[in-house]
């Protein structure tokens, strides 16, 4: 599919400086730009590459000046990396789209299939299952008995739902997530574990993101919430009876223990991990490989294990190489102290 520099601006209400009839039929990184290719910038580290990219557009931010000639035609616009993700998702919804019952999956006569369904082969669908108009479910999920699903959800392969969860409009989860697993939930008598029934459920609200291989596990009661506009990374567990406010994100393989609370708006980087039965404050930033083991206030930004003000964090990482010299010059102030100390009267 073609799409010139004129249409392109139009789209995105931007400004062309350059060739507006240029065309492009692909997008491409600003480093890795070729002829017919659209780029962006929006990070300044990547600006040099504007000088020398052979993409034909790039969509730049409004207040970007070149400092020398660019050979690419350019459309000015108030967020570049926002214009590219309306570009992209103009292009992915020209795409073809997928529907019906493929041969050889398995849907119950109970189940409820809104309009404009995809089921793909090898899928398996429930009991009193109800799905929202068009879903599309690939190839090999498994959505058990009285799940209820939104509108216009995507279910990569492989996904599995248990029983009685729930997930709301434009939810995406990716291929491997299992959502309302039991929860790890045991009682110890007399030296031996008791598995402990999960009888909740997992509820996704509108606009979540799973990542692949993400696990949310289900309630021992009530449910585990994920609210709306959550965004979770590849391989998180989530652990039974957790609430996550809207609009967090998690970068991948973070863990999080059970009955754990976290607020709105949280960023929590790469291999976090968060103790159970403690609560994050919304608007927390928590930096990669931290662990959290205590109630963390509105607006924390934190890092380390266990984690402590980033700030701190980072004036003590300047400080951790120099601990062996500075122990070195202890013992021998101490040395030099003890020898004064016998010298005095």
């Amino acid at each position: 599919m073609t799409f010139t520099a004129q249409q392109i601006a139009d789209f995105l209400k931007g400004d062309i400086i350059g060739n507006p009839d240029v065309e492009v039929d692909n997008f491409a990184k600003i480093e890795e730009g070729k002829p017919r290719t659209i780029a962006f910038l929006s990070n300044p580290k990547y600006t040099h590459y504007i000088y020398e990219t052979k993409a034909d557009i790039v969509l730049v931010n409004n207040d970007f000046t070149p400092e020398k000639a660019v050979s690419a035609t350019l459309i000015k616009v108030p967020d570049a990396y926002a214009a590219l993700a309306s570009l992209l998702d103009l292009v992915n919804s020209l795409a073809p789209k997928k529907t019906g019952i493929e041969e050889m999956s398995f849907v119950s006569p109970t189940a409820k299939l809104g309009e404009n369904v995809y089921v793909g082969a090898f899928a398996y669908i429930g009991e009193n299952v109800q799905v929202g108009e068009n879903v599309k479910i690939y190839p090999q999920a498994y959505i058990g008995d009285n799940v209820r699903i939104g509108n216009d959800v995507t279910i990569y392969a492989g996904v599995k739902i248990y029983h009685s969860c729930v997930i709301g409009d434009n939810c995406i989860l990716h291929a491997g997530a299992v959502i309302g697993a039991d929860g790890f939930g045991f009682s110890k008598q007399e030296g031996i574990y008791h598995k402990i029934q999960q009888i909740g459920n997992v509820l996704l609200e509108d606009d979540v993101e799973i990542g692949a291989n993400t696990t949310i596990d289900r309630a021992v009661m009530g449910s585990t919430i994920i609210h709306r506009g959550v965004k979770l990374d590849n391989l998180i567990q989530v652990a039974h009876n957790c609430e996550i406010g809207k609009n967090t994100v998690m970068a991948a393989q973070v863990g999080i223990a059970g009955s754990t609370k976290i607020g709105e708006s949280c960023v929590l980087g790469g291999q976090v991990g968060i103790g159970g039965h403690i609560t994050i404050g919304s608007h927390s930033q928590i930096g990669a490989q931290s662990g959290i083991i205590s109630n963390t206030p509105e607006g924390s930004e934190v890092m380390g294990s266990p984690a402590y003000s980033i700030k701190n964090y980072f004036k003590s990482s300047i400080i951790i190489p120099k601990l062996p010299d500075m122990y070195r010059q202890i013992n021998a102030l101490e040395k030099e102290i003890m020898e004064l100390k016998k010298q005095l009267p």
